[in-house]
């Protein structure tokens, strides 16, 4: 296939809920540059069957137009390769590196497509509706990983995943390289640190995880390792569980699709609106929005600003939807006090700070006085953790107090 070949069509198939074999679902089709999804017949008769997403994509024969004029169901672009993958999917195509790479040049369903099948969620994509090939697993053992130094020393070669993610990922650019990693039951998706980071992202990202745990979230398990003289944070996959006869995977909705918007209408997707679908469509309501609320506080009172609507995400079971664990929490580079997050809290306000958490209060089903007593019970939490955790991390004394009142309780966040 040339740079100029696009593919026209593809079958989605989907791991049903507690199911460790795929099953085709429907097929998609691309016109101009939008693609259209249709349900399979066989799909539609089979009891176990459950919509990719009951809002955009509800049971019925009959090709389904994406919602409000959007160019693919939010549901299939979640499964999409992010901008890291993106760009590995250009590097290998075509040996263009960069920052600076446009990753319009080639369309949604090649990058679906051309990626790997161990994606995240349950969906995959094929050229064929009855042969189930996963393309490569991609995914490497923890030994390799912490041993890749090693490996290289003696010339062994590392897969070529791990090799890019370690030693190339700042000539692609964009999103942090990653590997899939799996060890004693369990996958894991591995974060590696770049020579362009000015100060240790991968440490930041981890003690944010560590802190988000001991304060009370439902967060991703994490663990920090290095890897030919790096760091790594290993988070743990909860789309995945493990049976005696193979991996079960979840069906996962980011936030954005939940708000039927894409990444260019991103800017008008709050907490607002997503705690208000969690009133109407989520199981154990109230529960959730305790939760959400206090994700709010935590990340302002951390410095993760990058909040957007991608980096929250519903399991969907076919029935009703869930909040998954928390992740993706870490601090962002800061210049001052004074700082927004991605999404919107309430109304068009964004501001970083306590008072925002107290005015949207409501929102969330509490009074303001609850809503008061969970924010400093964050901060409590962090400050108490705050030790152990760097303690933890071999974090040193420079960047604890690099962090430490500049993104981890900011000033301005208590305003």
């Amino acid at each position: 296939m040339t740079s100029e070949q696009h593919v026209r069509e593809a079958y989605v198939w989907i791991w049903l809920p507690g199911e460790t074999h795929p099953v085709v679902a429907g097929r998609l089709e691309t016109e101009g540059d939008t693609l259209f999804f249709n349900y399979g017949r066989s799909y539609l008769q089979r009891e176990n069957r459950i919509p990719l997403n009951p809002n955009e994509l509800p049971l019925r024969t009959g090709i389904i137009p994406p919602l409000n004029g959007l160019k693919i169901a939010g549901c299939i672009r979640d499964s999409a390769p992010d901008a890291w993958g993106r760009r590995v999917i250009i590097n290998r195509r075509m040996g263009r590196k960069g920052a600076n790479v446009d990753t319009g040049m080639l369309d949604e369903l090649t990058y679906l497509m051309e990626s790997g099948s161990d994606r995240i969620g349950a969906l995959d994509f094929q050229h064929s509706a009855t042969d189930y090939i996963p393309r490569a697993a991609e995914n490497v053992s923890l030994p390799e990983l912490l041993e890749s130094a090693d490996r290289v020393e003696k010339g062994v070669p590392l897969t070529a995943e791990l090799d890019q993610a370690l030693f190339h990922g700042t000539s692609i650019g964009g999103a942090r390289p990653k590997a899939l990693i799996e060890f004693d039951g369990k996958k894991y998706i591995a974060k590696f640190s770049a020579s362009a980071d000015i100060w240790n992202v991968v440490k930041g990202e981890f003690l944010a995880m560590r802190l988000a745990y001991f304060a009370g979230l439902n967060v991703a398990p994490v663990q920090l390792v290095k890897a030919g003289g790096r760091d790594v944070i290993m988070i743990e996959r909860f789309d995945r569980e493990y049976q005696s006869n193979g991996w079960t995977r979840k069906v996962m909705l980011s936030a954005l699709t939940l708000f039927e918007l894409d990444d260019m209408l991103a800017r008008y997707a709050s907490y607002e609106t997503l705690a208000e679908i969690i009133r109407q469509r989520f199981a154990s309501p109230n529960q959730t929005l305790l939760e959400l609320y206090k994700r709010l506080c935590f990340n302002i009172l951390c410095g993760n600003t990058d909040d957007h609507a991608r980096n929250h995400a519903a399991f969907w079971d076919g029935n009703t939807f869930s909040l998954t664990p928390a992740y993706d929490i870490c601090p962002q580079g800061r210049a001052g006090n004074e700082a927004s997050q991605a999404m919107l809290i309430s109304g068009n306000n964004n501001l970083s700070r306590m008072t925002s958490c107290l005015n949207a209060a409501h929102h969330f089903a509490l009074s303001r006085t609850d809503a008061h007593e969970q924010f400093m019970m964050m901060k409590t939490s962090i400050e108490s953790h705050w030790r152990n955790v760097c303690d933890e991390a071999e974090l040193n004394q420079v960047d604890r107090a690099s962090l430490w009142g500049r993104q981890f309780i900011n000033p301005f966040s208590l305003e």
